[in-house]
Formats: C-alpha cells, structure tokens, sequence
C-alpha cells in the first residue's frame, strides 16, 4: 500500500507494527514474554543497545509489577501486553486487572542514601531511566505505557 506524494509517484507506507498478548499473572511468562517482544525490536531493527537492555529491563519489570504487585499472583487475573513500533517509537503497555497505583507517590530515586536498602521502587526508576517516557492511567485496566524513540 502507498500514499501520492507531493508529485503524485507513490511511496510507501511507514512501518507500523502491532503485537497484543495476555498471559495469566505467573511469573513464568515474563521471560518468554521478554524474548518475543526483544526479538521483534531486534526483526524491526530497533538499535542493538535498546534491543539488548532498555527494552528487556524495563518490560521485566513493568510485567514483574503487573503480576506481583497489581495482581498479586491471582490465578484468576490476566496481565495484557501491547507493542506499537512505528518508523519513529516503540509503544509497550502492560496492564493489570489490578487496583491500581499512584506513580508520582511510588517513584523515587534507588540511588539515593535513603532508598539503598529499599526493594521497592527501583522498577519504575529503572523503567524511568531506560524509557524515554513512563506513563500510568487506568482504562478499565491498571496500564503503564513505556514510549522508547527509535
């Protein structure tokens, strides 16, 4: 498929690729679920660094979020992923039929004096450093959206 041009010759459309998931809340599909989306960053030629680190950490972690916090191991509760990658970004949303949570009240630097010895919060700080933008809302769903920019 193609679109006219300001000369009127046909060029082709951008890349837009889309992926939908949903996995029961269990640990055991984070890592798979990891190595799908890191291989299709990797088929649509997404840098080699963000491939092998920003994407894999920080989808680790927002999906170990999704099932042991949001939805606290519930067998009966489903964690839903989605990945957009376009010509510009990589979209991931990992959501959660969980409560929810107050993103600003639950992020907090990890390598501050204070919070070396915490284990919570160092998910979302990660996510923070290696995403471009993090973001949180709820649409029915308990939803974090990573944006990484190609």
């Amino acid at each position: 498929m193609s679109t006219p041009s300001e000369n009127g010759a046909r060029a082709p459309l951008g890349l837009h690729v889309a992926m939908e998931l949903q996995i029961p809340s269990d640990v055991r599909y984070i890592q798979r679920v990891v190595e799908l989306v890191t291989r299709q960053c990797e088929e649509l030629h997404l840098p080699r660094q963000k491939c092998a680190l920003n994407v894999p950490v920080a989808l680790s972690e927002a999906l170990s979020n999704a099932i042991l916090r949001g939805t606290r191991e519930d067998p009966q509760k489903q964690v839903r992923i989605r990945t957009c990658v376009d010509d510009h970004t990589l979209v991931l949303e990992v959501a959660d039929q969980g409560e929810g949570f107050d993103m600003a009240r639950s992020l907090r630097d990890a390598t501050a004096a204070e919070n070396l010895f915490r284990e919570d919060g160092r998910g979302l700080f990660l996510m923070h450093r290696l995403m471009d933008r993090v973001e949180h809302f709820i649409d029915r769903w308990n939803v974090v959206r990573l944006t990484l920019k190609r």
